[in-house]
């Protein structure tokens, strides 16, 4: 069976194919490792899957190499600038020239360079060597499911993916929404089934997007038409599946890499084998020495290891938990389920410890601050903090010192933003019918729930189904709006990063909700340490409006 999500590759012009194939490991597949050398374009071109709609390639021919080749003069142009065009033009032409005789894959095949990771990467395994190099890899269509598979492996991987807010998701490739569709439905005698409930969730989602842009436009009449579309986009990406298919641009390490593909060939879903197939493949093409270890035997007994892991686990659920029954939530919820009462004296002992001039031991010191007031303890934070003035410049590493774990149940949706966050431990169940789904107050005042759920209620009933063969197969029924139950043990300078990025006014406000709701629990066991939190407790119609988080230095009293 082929797991390949569906696919259809642009059409190029002979003189395209020879401007694009010097920066691209192939132009008419899926997946595809860029070879842009000039750090600032590969950032900008991957910096625009969040906002493009389609492939990345025709981007880059577009924006990044037909303007060059084929200069125009603009009036704002000065003799100077206009000079600086031709001369780029003409180096440009005469690099992919070059190019086309010498692909960059050949010409930077240094025999040296390949012999040394060949003995000390793959043969002595000094994995710290295969930090030291990063590459790009793009999937133009890959579904929530297998991106946030990658994701979750947090270090090492730098991800930007198509957004729901800036994308309109209707779009078709021949007569097809885009959603993934695993040839194992076939076999199960579901697959027409699963069709039917994906393209009404997209039908719904299509023919919602007029009437509730219009619907906005009428109550919030001085809104810009972009900001209207933009928010009919963030209503209506609850009927998304999580089959639904995004693109994706990855940046990492070649150790990074390795593993990415080490986790994916033996995983129980076959969209994520494939992927971490294809991704072996066009990496290797860039650089073999870095992937040389995946041929060897104990590397495919390490894949089983990993691939097969929640399948061993599994059993697990009813021998250890049997009896127990799932509890139910209505809403979004926030608990804070462990956290240290001894926290914020661990910090301020982080604080002193490697302060100029101290040479005590940590049990010296957390015992003296345990003796300290409240308002010593206090100035001990604000000289720590004094000259703070804006949520982006990071707090110390004295705030590592304590970690809290927090239980969530909140919209896949949301999650995915959440999840971005890499440098905790998170955890999260798999994508599931069981903790219901949330409705926008928007669709509901705009008289639309009733198509909104009966969409989401026929994925349900399909869910259901699969998930009596295959739990891992169900989760491409569940929607962006279904709840998900995820957990994280994270620490204080973590807590201060998220929870003051996600009350932004700029932010969603289903996670902005959630991240306020943290907020004011953290609030109640620290704090001292809370005083200091830059955090916007305000509510928006719209994201990206509200006062700037510079202006955000007091906050706001819970009441």
């Amino acid at each position: 069976m082929t797991f390949a999500p569906i696919f259809q590759a642009d059409q190029y012009k002979e003189e395209e194919v020879k401007s694009l194939s010097p920066f691209f490991t192939n132009l008419d597949k899926s997946v595809y490792a860029p070879l842009i050398l000039s750090p600032e374009l590969i950032g900008a071109l991957c910096s625009r899957t969040s906002r493009a709609a389609y492939d990345l390639r025709p981007i880059y021919l577009k924006e990044f190499i037909e303007p060059f080749l084929n200069p125009v003069r603009e009036e704002k142009d000065t003799e100077e600038t206009w000079q600086e065009k031709i001369k780029h033009g003409e180096v440009l032409k005469k690099f992919i020239d070059f190019a086309s005789e010498h692909p960059i894959t050949e010409l930077f095949a240094n025999p040296r360079a390949r012999s040394f990771y060949t003995k000390w990467l793959a043969q002595f395994g000094d994995d710290s060597i295969a930090q030291m190099a990063g590459l790009h890899l793009v999937f133009c269509g890959l579904s929530q499911i297998a991106i946030k598979h990658f994701e979750n492996q947090r270090l090492g991987l730098a991800p930007i993916e198509k957004s729901t807010r800036y994308v309109n998701y209707s779009q078709k490739i021949n007569g097809q929404y885009l959603y993934y569709v695993d040839p194992t439905l076939s076999e199960l005698g579901l697959e027409t089934e699963y069709r039917q409930a994906m393209d009404n969730l997209f039908g719904t989602y299509a023919n919602l997007m007029p009437r509730l842009a219009q619907w906005l436009a009428q109550k919030f009449s001085n809104e810009k038409p972009a900001v209207i579309e933009k928010k009919a986009f963030d209503t209506l990406r609850g009927l998304l599946p999580t089959a639904t298919l995004s693109q994706v641009a990855f940046f990492g390490n070649g150790q990074a890499f390795e593993y990415l593909v080490s986790r994916s060939l033996k995983h129980p879903l076959g969209e994520i084998r494939w992927a971490g197939q294809r991704a072996y493949e066009e990496l290797n093409q860039v650089t073999p020495s870095f992937f040389r270890r995946l041929e060897k035997e104990e590397a495919k007994n390490y894949q089983e290891y990993l691939g097969q892991k929640g399948k061993r686990v599994a059993s697990l659920v009813n021998s250890v938990l049997g009896g127990l029954s799932v509890e139910v939530n209505t809403g979004p919820t926030v608990r804070l389920i462990e956290y240290d009462p001894m926290g914020e004296d661990k910090i301020l002992a982080g604080i002193i410890f490697d302060a100029p001039g101290n040479q005590f031991s940590w049990p010296q010191i957390l015992e003296k601050v345990w003796r300290l007031s409240r308002e010593e303890k206090l100035y001990i934070f604000q000289q720590y903090l004094r000259g703070r003035t804006a949520r982006w410049q990071k707090i110390g590493r004295a705030f590592e010192n304590t970690y809290v774990r927090f239980e969530i149940v909140m919209n896949i949706g949301a999650w995915r933003d959440i999840q971005r966050h890499r440098a905790m431990t998170q955890q999260n169940q798999l994508f599931s019918c069981a903790h219901s789904y949330d409705v926008p107050s928007e669709i509901i005042e705009a008289g639309m729930e009733t198509e909104f759920r009966a969409a989401i209620k026929q994925a349900e009933e399909v869910h259901q189904k699969i998930a009596a063969h295959d739990v891992y197969l169900a989760q491409y029924a569940v929607t962006l709006a279904h709840r998900l139950r995820f957990m994280q043990w994270q620490n204080l300078r973590e807590c201060f990063w998220e929870i003051e990025l996600r009350t932004i006014p700029e932010g969603h406000s289903d996670y902005r909700k959630i991240e306020q709701e943290k907020f004011a629990l953290l609030k109640k066991i620290y704090p001292l340490i809370c005083e200091h939190m830059m955090v916007n407790l305000g509510d928006y119609d719209f994201a990206r409006r509200g006062q700037d988080d510079k202006i955000q230095k007091k906050i706001q009293s819970l009441g």
